[in-house]
């Protein structure tokens, strides 16, 4: 299996290319990101279809540069994928061919149900998603869409409207009527099991939103990739939107090379939206060079195994695997013996193993506050199917220390439970981290009665006494080494 593999999404707007790094069988990550605005649909959506001389040089000077950069990074395999603009090019062939035969490189034009079926498998495998959602890809040229239940992808459909054909078919909206009218006939094609609350927003346009709203919120996280909202309590926003200028679009967050375009993005999304009856966005921060990626790397089943995560798998194969069994074992017979006394949902038993996994991961950066450059790997780097809730309290529990105070608790309040629970979790983590400091094998054994928590097996271990009396107990219950 290739160790560095290139994905080019050559589309009607944009050219990107990512370069996805295995770290083993089952883990990977995005080594670098690329994109180059080509514009290879404009001024055909008006006429044939046909890629103009301009576009055309544009894009095959890209691909030439892309291929450099997969060269450089010593990417053992490249794959490119065109979509609508492609599809609909009367000169695609010409194009196909010269990529081909002057840079080497293999492109495959997908149809639509393809393109649409490779951001579902994306979003599906690396989001966490509800048992039902939709996938809503809006491009320049084409808006694909999926359907997700149950972890299993089960319709996928195209449809013929994007940010670059509205605008090359009606300008700067000068009539609305008209706009609607095409856009209304188009969503006629959309079959009624495609209604659902969930919609998964991929793309450019709808990222673009979604950063746009993360900026006004003023929220925790800058990352999209997991990101959601309610749209009902973003619609407002979204409207006047609409209806502002184009030199002012920088008061909606928005960025300047989005300017030109954004708004026929958020016509075809609130449309789309309010015609499958949506109630609740989520952000995919993936979409089709990863559906390309995973379905070749994830041959044949298309599936990770039980159990493993590729970001945690990634993060440890990368940061250091220290062996953190007994610390994950320790902390939930911890968390159990004391349940009486800290009351905290049993749900958060999943986010302190996790945090118990990864507590140890910042020690090959440096020793001293390791628990900061476990916190800040885990910010960064966990990446796929966790929510920001379970993120925020991930890296919460680890930063925290076992400490009084918790961790940017004001930052990330909006994510996390109460102060409280967070600092309990802090503390059994650390609790469970002394007992392991010198790294042998003890069966340790927890019974909590008359306040007082009794520890067996740790009588002879004078290292980890220490640690354990320099920690903070959230309450004034008693500990006994026996």
């Amino acid at each position: 299996m290739a160790k560095r593999t290139a994905v080019i999404d050559i589309g009607s707007n944009s050219i990107r290319m990512a370069i996805f790094e295995r770290t083993s069988r089952w883990a990977f990550f995005t080594l670098s990101d690329h994109k180059a605005r080509v514009r290879l649909a404009e001024g055909g959506y008006d006429s044939d279809g046909a890629i103009s001389s301009k576009a055309y040089d544009a894009a095959f000077g890209v691909l030439s540069e892309f291929k450099q950069i997969a060269k450089a990074q010593k990417c053992t395999k490249i794959f490119a994928v065109g979509t609508s603009a492609l599809r609909d090019a009367p000169n695609a062939k010409n194009f196909i061919c010269d990529v081909k035969n002057k840079l080497g490189i293999g492109l495959k034009v997908i149809d639509g149900e393809s393109e649409a079926r490779y951001g579902a498998v994306a979003a599906n495998l690396l989001l966490k998603l509800p048992s039902h959602a939709v996938t809503l890809d809006i491009g320049g040229g084409s808006s694909e869409l999926a359907v997700i239940k149950d972890g299993a992808i089960q319709k996928a459909i195209t449809l013929n409207i994007g940010t670059v054909r509205l605008k090359e078919l009606f300008g700067e909206r000068k009539n609305d009527n008209k706009i609607n009218k095409f856009i209304k006939q188009i969503l006629k094609q959309l079959p009624d099991d495609f209604k659902c609350e969930n919609l998964i927003a991929i793309g450019g346009s709808l990222r673009a939103v979604s950063s746009a709203i993360i900026k006004r919120l003023n929220y925790a996280f800058s990352v999209l990739h997991g990101f959601n909202y309610d749209l009902k309590e973003q619609l407002e926003f979204l409207e006047n939107l609409l209806q502002t200028d184009n030199d002012k679009l920088d008061k909606f967050f928005i960025k300047k090379d989005r300017f030109d375009t954004i708004k026929e993005g958020v016509l075809i999304f609130l449309a789309i939206a309010k015609a499958l009856e949506v109630k609740r966005v989520i952000t995919s921060g993936v979409g089709v060079r990863e559906g390309v990626f995973l379905s070749d790397f994830l041959r044949p089943g298309l599936k990770f195994p039980a159990g493993l995560n590729p970001s945690v798998k990634s993060i440890q194969d990368r940061f250091g695997g220290a062996d953190t069994k007994n610390i994950q074992k320790n902390a939930k017979a911890i968390f159990n013996v004391l349940s009486p006394l800290h009351a905290i949902d049993e749900k958060f038993i999943y986010e302190l193993d996790m945090a118990a996994k990864l507590c140890c991961i910042g020690r090959d950066i440096g020793f001293y506050n390791d628990h900061i450059n476990s916190a800040f790997i885990v910010q960064n780097s966990l990446n796929y199917g966790f929510t920001h809730e379970q993120k925020a309290l991930i890296l919460a529990i680890i930063a925290t220390n076992g400490k009084k105070v918790v961790y940017e608790y004001d930052r990330y309040k909006s994510l996390l439970p109460k102060r409280s629970d967070v600092r309990w979790l802090s503390f059994i983590l650390y609790l469970a981290k002394a007992l392991d400091v010198v790294k042998q094998s003890v069966k340790f054994g927890f019974k909590f009665e008359n306040n007082i928590l009794h520890i067996s097996g740790i009588k002879s271990l004078i290292l980890a006494k220490e640690e354990i009396k320099k920690l903070t107990k959230p309450n004034g219950f008693i500990i006994s080494f026996e």
